[in-house]
């Protein structure tokens, strides 16, 4: 039974609980039977002239040094995060500050077997020099901008291409992401497929109406989920709702531009139709999904987001842009619908459709069983038994 150490900086913790949640559900699936076992790292940014009472640096000084989340330990070290400048320094500051803990835990745990590490920059990168440092293989998982955005920088796209080469495994959550990385140069053979999937006991159709009188909204709703920053589109969302009268949109995340959009939101005269939610638990935003009419995502890039996943599989129809692997979980009329351009005026023209036809929510639903986490898991427990084995 391998014992694997899982890296990433993208999980979740009592300070940030949604912060990556997509990694933790792979995880939980993965050590579920008791085939594979599990240390968690997740580490931290930190500065030493931050203070912790101001921006972002306050919510991570909150991160704990440890916790047990669902049965699995979890550490967060600090790292040394510059500001500004630390772009090209990041993986070599993460891997100074995990290499003395890994070693200790590869000395008490002799079943360690590989370093499972999500995001290929900085984590990806630094997993592959501590790796080869304490003989230890590595598998690396791509979700997203380690593909679409770092790569157009010299230094880290020169040391995402080393660690492809030096990874046991690649996984990527797209295929758009697997071409995103042909294309950089990396070996066909190691670069794998396996999409992320979706709890369907816990995201699945619940009666509306209650959730509907609970939440006071009549009329039709919008939900837009993911942090409140200007790449996820949430304020085209809201310039599109003087085109959409009657209209209510719930905005489940939080961020550097909730100011920003609330401030957008009575410039345009709609802040009676916007509820910024901030980051919700996810029994709350189940109910969301399932109160909602169509969940819009208008991102700039995506990796495979979760929230398009969810919103299916609780049965309400998705408008996106056809960016990332969008387009391969949006490939029928009754998903929903890809925008044609990224604007206020195309998803004030996507809503307005919706409305017209309203989606069957049990059709809906049924796109996500192809999404099952079954078919990813048990493809993981494969490449992990082989990786462990040096096969």
């Amino acid at each position: 039974m391998p014992h694997i150490l899982t890296l990433s900086s993208l999980y979740p913790s009592s300070a940030r609980p949604r912060h990556g949640i997509f990694v933790e559900e792979r995880l939980r699936h993965l050590v579920a039977d008791g085939e594979v076992t599990a240390t968690v790292v997740a580490p931290v940014p930190w500065f030493p002239f931050s203070s912790p009472r101001f921006g972002a640096y306050a919510e991570l000084a909150r991160t704990p040094a440890t916790e047990q989340r669902h049965g699995l330990e979890v550490l967060y070290p600090r790292y040394l995060s510059i500001p500004k400048i630390g772009m090209s320094l990041a993986p070599f500051l993460l891997a100074l500050a995990l290499l003395p803990l890994v070693r200790r835990l590869k000395r008490a745990r002799p079943d360690l077997a590989l370093i499972d590490s999500h995001f290929l920059y900085p984590d990806g990168v630094a997993a592959c020099l501590v790796g080869r440092l304490l003989g230890l293989p590595v598998l690396m998982t791509a979700r997203g901008s380690d593909v679409n955005l770092y790569p157009r920088y010299r230094v880290p796209r020169w040391l995402l291409r080393w660690a492809v080469g030096r990874a046991a495994q690649v996984i990527t959550v797209s295929a758009a992401l697997r071409n995103a990385l042909l294309a950089l140069g990396a070996d066909p053979a190691k670069v794998v497929t396996l999409r992320n999937g979706v709890d369907r006991q816990r995201f699945r159709p619940l009666d509306r109406i209650p959730l509907r009188s609970r939440l006071e909204l009549t009329g039709m709703t919008v939900i837009s989920v993911g942090n409140l920053l200007e790449l996820k589109g949430h304020h085209l969302l809201i310039e599109a709702l003087p085109l959409l009268p009657g209209v209510t949109v719930l905005i489940a995340g939080e961020g550097p531009m909730r100011a920003s959009l609330e401030r957008l939101a009575r410039d345009r005269g709609v802040a009676d139709r916007v509820r910024l939610l901030g980051n919700l638990p996810q029994d709350e935003l189940i109910a969301c999904y399932n109160a909602a009419d169509v969940l819009v995502l208008a991102s700039s890039r995506e990796g495979m987001p979760n929230v398009v996943l969810e919103s299916l599989a609780c049965g309400t129809p998705v408008i996106a842009t056809p960016v990332g692997g969008i387009p391969e979980l949006i490939d029928s009329e009754d998903a929903g619908y890809l925008l044609a351009e990224r604007s206020a005026v195309a998803i004030a023209t996507a809503v307005r459709a919706i409305a017209a036809r309203p989606r069957d929510r049990l059709k809906v639903a049924a796109q996500a069983a192809r999404f099952g986490w079954e078919p990813t898991i048990g493809a993981l427990r494969r490449i992990i038994r082989e990786t462990a084995a040096g096969t």
